[in-house]
C-alpha cells in the first residue's frame, strides 16, 4: 500500500498550511482564542505577521510571542515569523535610520539633451549635480504611512556619475567609442557648454540619487552590509529570545515582497527603456561590477538603459550586464545570506517576491529575476491576491493600473508553474513550493472560490500554502478581506476548516517525491532584459490546454557553475530531479552566450530544441510556429497522457513517490461536467482516492490490448478533483479492502414537501435561529434580505425506511452546506453539486431533514466603511445569492 495513502486513511498526515495570523497588539485572551480557532480549522501552523504591531521586537511583541508559542506547543503547532514590522520586507523595523548614508537605497537616473552639428548645448551646474526630483503619487502617500520617512525623506548626496556626448547617426557612438566623448573635464562652476560636432548627438548625464522611490528608508538589496541590517534588526533578536524553540516550535522566517524599490510603487511598466524619467536601482557594489564588466566609460554606456534607438545588439549587451549585476547582487547580498543564516540556526527561510503580470524580471517592486530572487529560500514562493487567478478568466486581460491590471495568461499558465518549477529544479528547494493565497479577494470570496483557487495551485504543483488571513483586530477589519474567523462573525469558518482538511490530504500526496513534466520551457526573464521577448506563459498556455505538462527553466541552468545539477546526455536533458523530452524556446530576440553554447550541445546530443516563430540572434535550430507546436509534440509522443474527448480546461499533475506509487491529480476548471476517459501509459494497477471524503474507490479501467497503458474513466464536475493512485497490484488489492462505493444518484425520487420552513441567524448568534418562514425553492433570500449574511436553515420531512440507501442532491447553494437527518450531522460540502449519503441516519417512517447554508460576509460587510476598497476602486456592491439557489432532491436505492 502507498505509504501516503496508508497514513491518510488512518486519519493522519502532515500539515502543509500556515496562515497569516495578524498582530496589532491584541489581548492575551484574543491571542489564545485565535490559536485555538486556527488549530480547530485543521491547520497545524501559523505565520505570525505584524500588521503592524505597535511594539515589534519590543517588550510587548515578546510578550505576545510568548503566548503564541505557548499555545502552539499546547496544540503541537509550528510558528513561522514574517520578518519585518510591516510589509514589504526591507524596512528592517526602522533600523536604517541609525545607519550610515552609504547603506541606504540609491538610484541611477539620466538627463538627456539632443542637438545637431553647429548647435550649442548648455547645461547649468544644478542640472549636472542633482537628479530631477521625484513626486510620489497618491497610492505611495497612502501606502507608505507606516514608514518613518517613506517617499518624503530627502538626501543631499546626489552626484553625477558621468556625462557623455554620443553620436546618434552614422557611426553610432554606442558602437564606436571614437564617437563617444567624455565631457566631465569640460564642466565649469557654471555648468557645461558643448558645441555639437557634425551629425546628430545627445548628451547623457547619468546621476546617482537616494531621492527616488517610495521606500527610501529601506535596506539596499544590492549591498551586503545594508542587507545585514535586516538580519541584525529582526532575525537575531528573535534568536536571542527563542533560540531553544528554533527548529522545534519555530519553523522559520517569511520575507514578504522584498523589492529593489526604484520608480513608483507597483509600477508594472518599468522595463528598461520605458521612459526618459525612469530611475533604476544602484549600489556601490553594482558600480564596481559594471566598471569591471563594461570598462572605464561604463557611465556612458549605461545611457542604453534609457535609449531606445541605438544598435540593438549593443543595447542588449549593456542591459544584460546591468540586470545581471543587479539580480546577482540581490541573490548574493540578500537572498542567500538570510537563507544561510536561517539554516545555520536550524530553521528555514521562505517567502515570495512580486510576480504580478511577469513583473519578476523587472526592477521596482520586484527583484529582477524570479529564480535568482528566491535562490536562498527553502521553498519556491508565489503570491495570489484578489482578482488575479479567477474562474474562467484564462484569457481575460485588464489594463487599469495600479490594482486592476491583469494578464490572464500569466496568472493561469505562468504563476503557479513558476513556483512548482523552481521547487523541482533547484536542489535547495527539495521539491517544496509555497503560495500565499486568498488575500484581498474581498468579503465576496467564500469557500466556493477558495476551493477553486486551492485546486488551481495544487494541480500546478504548489504543495504548501499561506492563507491570507486570520486577523485578531475587531470585526469588521477592512484590511484585505476575507478573514476566516472574524471573531466568530464569518459563517464559513467551519466550512473553511473542512477545506483545509481536504487541502492537507491532497498536499500529503504531492510532497516527498517528484513531479513528472515532459517539457521544459525556457524562462523569458534574461531575454526580457535584452530585447523583444515572448512571455513563457504564452507557450505554457498552448501546452496546458492540451494536457502537456511543463517546467520553466532559466538560462542560468546552463551556466558552467551548474548549481541546478544539469546534465545533457544522448537524447536527454536532466535538471536536478527533472528529465525532459524537449526544450521549447519562446520567441526571443536575444539569448545569453551560455544559452547559445547549450543549444549547440543539446543539438549535438540529438536532444530536440524548438524555437517558437523565429530564431534568436546568433542561434541556429528548428523553428516551429506557435500554433503548430502542440501537433508536433503530439506526433512525437511527448505528451504522457491523453483524454477523450478533448477538453481545454481539464488539468492534471503527475507525481511519483519513492515507495513505487504515483499520483495523478485531475481538476476540471471549466463550466461543464467532463465525462470521458484518460489514457495513461502505466503498467501499474490503479484506484481512486477521494480526498474530500478520505476514502478509496475502485477505478473504472477500460482494458486495452496495450498492457503498458491504462484507460481510466474520468468523471469531473466543475470545482471538483479526482485523484488516481497507481501502485503495484498487491498494494492496490490491499488498499481496496477499505473501498467504498461512490454515491450514485439514481433510483426512485423521494417526495419532499414543496414548502420549506426557513429561518436565519447571524454567525455570531449561531445556532439561535429566528422566526421560521414558509418558502419555496429556489430561495430569493438575497432579494428579501439584501444585507443579511449568516446561516440559512431549511427544514422539511420525508418518508423513509431503515436499511435502504438514500442520497440527497442539492444542485446549487451559496455556499457552504451542512445536512442533518433526525438531528445528526452528515458532514459539510462546499461546492455544487452537493451530495450526501443519508442512509446511516434513516429511520422507518417520517424523517426530519435540515439543511444549513453558510453565506459569505459580502452582504453584511457592504454596509461598513471600507476606505481601502474605495481607494483601489474595488466594487463592494453585493452580488452573491444567499441560501439554496437550486433544487433539492432525494433518491432511494435498495441495497
Amino acid at each position: 500500500m502507498s505509504d501516503k495513502i496508508k497514513v491518510l486513511l488512518e486519519g493522519k498526515g502532515e500539515n502543509y498550511i500556515f496562515p497569516f495570523f495578524w498582530q496589532h497588539g491584541e489581548t492575551e485572551e484574543v491571542l489564545r482564542k485565535y490559536m485555538k480557532v486556527i488549530h480547530e480549522a485543521n491547520i497545524g501552523a501559523v505565520c505570525v505577521e505584524s500588521r503592524p504591531h505597535p511594539d515589534f521586537c519590543g517588550e510587548q511583541w515578546w510578550h505576545d510571542m510568548d503566548i503564541i508559542l505557548e499555545e502552539a506547543k499546547k496544540y503541537g503547532m509550528k510558528v513561522w515569523i514574517l520578518d519585518d514590522s510591516h510589509f514589504p520586507t526591507g524596512f528592517a523595523n526602522g533600523a536604517m535610520k541609525e545607519q550610515p548614508l552609504e547603506l541606504y537605497r540609491q538610484s541611477i537616473t539620466c538627463r538627456q539633451y539632443a542637438g545637431v552639428g553647429g548647435e550649442t548645448i548648455t547645461i547649468p551646474r544644478e542640472a549636472l549635480d542633482n537628479a530631477e526630483p521625484f513626486e510620489p503619487n497618491m497610492m505611495e502617500k497612502m501606502m507608505t504611512h507606516n514608514s518613518a520617512d517613506g517617499a518624503t525623506k530627502q538626501f543631499d548626496d546626489d552626484r553625477m556619475l558621468g556625462v557623455y556626448a554620443i553620436r546618434q547617426d552614422g557611426a553610432d557612438g554606442f558602437v564606436n567609442p571614437e564617437n563617444r566623448i567624455d565631457l566631465s573635464s569640460a564642466i565649469t562652476e557654471e555648468g557645461l557648454e558643448f558645441v555639437v560636432p557634425e551629425g546628430n548627438w545627445k548628451i547623457y548625464v547619468t546621476q546617482l540619487t537616494r531621492n527616488r522611490g517610495p521606500h527610501r528608508d529601506y535596506i539596499n538589496m544590492m549591498d551586503k552590509a545594508s542587507c545585514k541590517v535586516q538580519i541584525e534588526a529582526v532575525y537575531e533578536p528573535h534568536w536571542e529570545h527563542y533560540k531553544e524553540e528554533f527548529g522545534k516550535t519555530i519553523a522559520g522566517f517569511f520575507s514578504d515582497e522584498p523589492e529593489l524599490g526604484n520608480g513608483h510603487l507597483y509600477d508594472q511598466n518599468n522595463e528598461l527603456g520605458c521612459s526618459p524619467t525612469m530611475d533604476y536601482p544602484w549600489s556601490r557594489e553594482l558600480e564596481m561590477r559594471l566598471k569591471e564588466e563594461l570598462g572605464e566609460d561604463f557611465a556612458g554606456q549605461l545611457a542604453l538603459l534609457w535609449e531606445q534607438d541605438a544598435d540593438t545588439a549593443e543595447t542588449a549587451r549593456v542591459r544584460y550586464a546591468y540586470m545581471d549585476g543587479v539580480s546577482r547582487l540581490v541573490e548574493e547580498d540578500f537572498s542567500w545570506p538570510i537563507g544561510e543564516w536561517c539554516r545555520a540556526h536550524g530553521v528555514e527561510y521562505i517567502g515570495h517576491l512580486i510576480e504580478d503580470n511577469n513583473h519578476a524580471s523587472k526592477t521596482g517592486s520586484s527583484l529582477g529575476h524570479f529564480f535568482r530572487g528566491l535562490a536562498g529560500q527553502d521553498m519556491a514562493g508565489i503570491d495570489d491576491i484578489g482578482g488575479q487567478v479567477m474562474p474562467g478568466q484564462e484569457d481575460v486581460d485588464l489594463n487599469m493600473p495600479p490594482f486592476h491590471s491583469r494578464n490572464g495568461s500569466f496568472y493561469h499558465y505562468g504563476l503557479g508553474k513558476l513556483g512548482s518549477s523552481a521547487a523541482a529544479i533547484e536542489p535547495l528547494k527539495k521539491g517544496n513550493s509555497m503560495c500565499e493565497i486568498f488575500g484581498a479577494y474581498g468579503w465576496g470570496e467564500g469557500v466556493r472560490l477558495e476551493k477553486y483557487l486551492l485546486d488551481h495551485f495544487m494541480v500546478r504543483g504548489i504543495n504548501h500554502f499561506v492563507p491570507h488571513a486570520f486577523s485578531g483586530k475587531e470585526y469588521p477589519d477592512p484590511d484585505c478581506p476575507p478573514h476566516f474567523y472574524a471573531h466568530g462573525n464569518n459563517p464559513q469558518y467551519r466550512h473553511f476548516g473542512a477545506l483545509m482538511a481536504y487541502g492537507n490530504r491532497v498536499l500529503e500526496l504531492i510532497n516527498g517525491g517528484h513531479h513528472v513534466a515532459p517539457v521544459a520551457i525556457l524562462y523569458h526573464g534574461e531575454s526580457d532584459w535584452m530585447g523583444a521577448a515572448m512571455a513563457s506563459d504564452i507557450v505554457g498556455h498552448q501546452l496546458y490546454d492540451h494536457q502537456i505538462d511543463y517546467d520553466y527553466i532559466p538560462q542560468d541552468v546552463f551556466l558552467d557553475e551548474n548549481v541546478y545539477d544539469m546534465e545533457i546526455t544522448e537524447g536527454k536533458l536532466r535538471v536536478n530531479t527533472q528529465e525532459y523530452k524537449v526544450l521549447i524556446v519562446p520567441e526571443l530576440q536575444f539569448v545569453t552566450p551560455h544559452m547559445k553554447e547549450a543549444v549547440k550541445k543539446m543539438q549535438e546530443a540529438h536532444f530536440p530544441v524548438y524555437f517558437i516563430n523565429r530564431l534568436p540572434e546568433g542561434v541556429e535550430g528548428e523553428v516551429v510556429p506557435l500554433d503548430e507546436l502542440v501537433a508536433k509534440l503530439s506526433r512525437q509522443g511527448v505528451n504522457e497522457l491523453s483524454i477523450e474527448p478533448e477538453n481545454n480546461r481539464v488539468r492534471y499533475y503527475h507525481y511519483e513517490h519513492q515507495d513505487g506509487s504515483a499520483v495523478y491529480l485531475f481538476v476540471n476548471e471549466g463550466d461543464d461536467i467532463y465525462e470521458g476517459n484518460v489514457q495513461i501509459p502505466d503498467e501499474r494497477d490503479c484506484y481512486i482516492y477521494d480526498a474530500w471524503e478520505n476514502t478509496v474507490y475502485r477505478a473504472e479501467v477500460l482494458r486495452e490490448e496495450d498492457k503498458k497503458a491504462k484507460k481510466v474513466s474520468l468523471s469531473l464536475e466543475p470545482l471538483k478533483s479526482q485523484i488516481v493512485i497507481f501502485d503495484q497490484k498487491e498494494s492496490v488489492e490491499e488498499v481496496l479492502k477499505q473501498e467504498k462505493c461512490p454515491l450514485a444518484v439514481s433510483g426512485e425520487e423521494v417526495k419532499l414537501g414543496t414548502v420549506w420552513k426557513r429561518s436565519i441567524c447571524r454567525s455570531i448568534d449561531y445556532p439561535k435561529f429566528g422566526e421560521k418562514k414558509e418558502i419555496c425553492l429556489p430561495d430569493l433570500l438575497h432579494e428579501e434580505e439584501p444585507l443579511f449574511s449568516g446561516f440559512v436553515r431549511y427544514e422539511n420531512q420525508f418518508e423513509g425506511k431503515a436499511g435502504e440507501t438514500y442520497v440527497l442532491e442539492i444542485s446549487d447553494a451559496y455556499e457552504g452546506v451542512e445536512v442533518f437527518v433526525n438531528g445528526r450531522s452528515l458532514g459539510i460540502q462546499i461546492v455544487p453539486i452537493y451530495r450526501f449519503d443519508l442512509s446511516s441516519e434513516i429511520q422507518d417512517g417520517v424523517n426530519e431533514l435540515v439543511i444549513e447554508v453558510a453565506t459569505t460576509l459580502e452582504r453584511e460587510a457592504s454596509q461598513f466603511p471600507n476606505p481601502y476598497a474605495k481607494y483601489i476602486g474595488q466594487d463592494v456592491t453585493p452580488t452573491c445569492k444567499s441560501g439554496i439557489s437550486g433544487t433539492v432532491k432525494i433518491y432511494k436505492n435498495e441495497k
